[in-house]
């Protein structure tokens, strides 16, 4: 009993369960092969791996290296031995869970030649219970090194279980493709779909094949499809052509049929990898060369949402149903926004329906947090513009403070404070719900955003990003925390002097963190919880802070009340002028005016210098002018 270890040349895929003989079908005349130019590419190495009865101590570390860089590993049991089948799965499988390798598992009985005939046992038999138990195996074949019976067709296997897998296309408790492959498969119907009209016309259908396989369909190939189709999906097939049903269900057969490569061919010539999503290749994300820019959507993008929104409002009620959002991301592999921090990051009414603010606002926030994923989902959703002109790198936050500028459209706020301070009802009346008196820490970062109209003109976009109280001192951990912070915002409780003297605190480590990392950000404070009778102490010391570090005085606010004092706008007033709520410190003070001091002492030595200089020249030439004229 052993174990072959196969590597790759290229890079470590996951698992394949195809079925042993694919036999052609009319479509895809031209489909390719492992024998193709793309496979020879591969270059294969085998490894054979010892097994337990084989110095197990001594090369133990070395076998269970080798299985883990491994692209797909080779189980062998010897055919004229029935207990080494048993050991496959007794020990050698369980030993693959244990060591967390992930590669997919070729079952490989050898010795074929020498098994008694009188004990004949099919290889189905065997088979079918160890691939239902153990997923990763995805085929089983025997053969005869000594005869080199079906030996080929042992490397076949192992090279398509990493060229064309089959787990993501196919789920086998369903029996059905997968709903990632179905997604893929949903988009490209539909970007070949030119006219729109919900099938593929032979026209369509044949430029279709043209562009996967290199090969043009006859007529009367198109027709034989149809009629499979027909039989199969009446559905599938109507006056105009192959519907999505159909679609699927021609890709489906290819799948049962054995032939991966073919519906491998047809998903890699729209760019998809192994795991169903675009390729990161084929998505132009621009990069930052600093820490403390951000990225955006441009113009044209943002254009494109909107008309995106319009378009799926078929009620004109300027909202957007939950169907209606999961209909637009249904040729995405997901739903971008199902989990956090999306999830509730935005405007909704009470039924789940978003507003265009809150839909443009929770694009903005995935560009910013995620911008490869924004611009992979733009494309999903049918955006055909350039995908290199549809983000946008901001200047860095610390040339805007020198330029007392900015051109950002979209501004990051960290939300500090203690428990109980109201930071999340600061949260949820951005997104316009109504206050609640219950009460639930946050634990995790929490966002939200929307869009913020300045003047009734300008529109800009705010995001609040929660930072629990726990999480602090990790958060300013990160020597680059603060960098990509437009706005900070302390928030405390004006009737608590506790929370007061918390927030203070927090202040305190922000304004240090900036000065010694250079990231200084402007600063807000915000006295919560108004309708409270206020400590007297705490609003004559916020004052006294206020004033000593040269911010604004704190902005009293009472979400309870629906009174925000205009927060928001006050928030992004700050943020688009950075220079005029930078907090400075008494060190940090004192450091500006010796560098100030150097700075003009150093102007006047060279002004002094210029003026020896000048003051010389003019001698020398007098001394010429005199000598020349005696």
């Amino acid at each position: 009993m052993a174990t072959t270890a196969l590597r790759f040349g290229y890079t470590r895929l996951r698992s394949l369960r195809p079925s042993v003989s694919p036999p052609p079908l009319e479509l895809a005349a031209a489909e390719p092969t492992l024998a193709s130019a793309e496979a020879e590419k591969w270059r294969t190495t085998a490894r054979y791996v010892p097994t337990e009865r084989s110095n197990v101590l001594a090369k133990q570390g070395t076998r269970n290296e080798e299985l883990k860089l491994a692209d797909t590993v080779v189980l062998t049991y010897a055919c004229d031995e029935p207990v080494s089948f048993e050991r496959v799965t007794t020990y050698w499988l369980p030993e693959l869970h244990k060591l967390e390798v992930k590669a997919p598992v070729i079952v490989v009985g050898c010795k074929l030649d020498l098994r008694d005939e009188n004990q004949l046992v099919s290889l189905e038999s065997l088979t079918t219970h160890i691939m239902k138990q153990f997923t990763e195996v995805v085929t089983c074949v025997e053969c005869s090194a000594a005869t080199l019976y079906q030996v080929p067709q042992v490397f076949y296997f192992a090279q398509k279980a990493v060229l064309h897998p089959v787990d993501p296309l196919f789920d086998y408790e369903r029996h059905a493709l997968t709903d990632r492959c179905v997604r893929a498969l949903r988009r490209i119907f539909v970007l070949c779909d030119h006219d729109m009209d919900g099938a593929l016309n032979d026209e369509e259908l044949n430029e279709f094949q043209v562009r996967c396989f290199n090969a043009p369909l006859q007529q009367f190939e198109v027709a034989n499809i149809k009629t499979i189709v027909e039989q199969k999906v009446p559905e599938g097939v109507n006056s105009i052509g192959l519907t999505f049903p159909g679609f699927i269900y021609v890709h489906n057969l290819f799948l049962k049929k054995g032939r991966t490569e073919t519906l491998w061919a047809v998903l890699r010539k729209f760019e998809y990898d192994n795991d169903l999503k675009l390729r990161d290749d084929f998505l132009p994300v621009p990069s930052k060369q600093a820490s403390d820019q951000s990225v955006e959507l441009t113009s044209e993008a943002v254009e494109f949402l909107n008309g995106i929104f319009r378009l799926l409002d078929t009620d004109k009620d300027r909202y957007l149903r939950p169907a209606e959002v999961d209909k637009l991301f249904d040729i995405a592999p997901e739903s971008p926004w199902n989990d956090a921090p999306y999830k509730d990051a935005a405007e909704k009414t009470d039924m789940g329906y978003i507003s265009l603010n809150g839909f443009l606002s929770q694009w903005a926030l995935m560009t910013l947090l995620d911008p490869k994923r924004s611009l992979a989902n733009l494309i999903y959703i049918g955006y055909n513009g350039n995908p290199a002109e549809a983000l946008r790198v901001t200047r860095r936050r610390s040339v805007d403070r020198k330029k007392q500028t900015t051109e950002r459209n979209v501004f990051q706020c960290y939300v500090f404070g203690s428990k109980h301070a109201g930071k999340s009802a600061l949260m949820y009346s951005l997104l316009g719900r109504p206050f609640s008196n219950n009460y639930t820490p946050t634990t995790v970062e929490q966002y939200a955003a929307n869009v913020i109209e300045l003047k009734g003109v300008t529109r800009k976009i705010l995001i609040l990003r929660e930072i629990p109280e726990d999480g602090l001192l990790q958060f300013l951990s990160n020597q680059d925390c603060l960098a990509a912070c437009d706005v900070a915002v302390f928030v405390y409780d004006s009737s608590d002097e506790y929370s007061w003297k918390k927030s203070r605190d927090l202040l305190e480590k922000v304004v240090r963190q900036g000065e010694l990392t250079g990231y200084r950000t402007p600063c807000l404070l915000i006295a919560a919880k108004d309708d409270l009778a206020p400590v007297p102490r705490t609003v004559l010391d916020s004052v006294k802070v206020t004033q000593a570090l040269g911010i604004k005085a704190p902005i009293h606010v009472s979400m309870k009340l629906g009174d925000s004092s205009n927060v928001y706008n006050k928030i992004v007033n700050a943020a688009e002028h950075p220079h005029l709520s930078i907090p400075e410190t008494e060190t940090a003070r004192r450091k500006k005016q010796h560098n100030q001091l150097l700075h003009h002492s150093l102007i006047f030595a060279l002004v002094g210098a210029a003026m020896a200089v000048a003051g010389l020249t003019a001698c020398r030439v007098r001394a010429v002018k005199k000598n020349t004229a005696a």
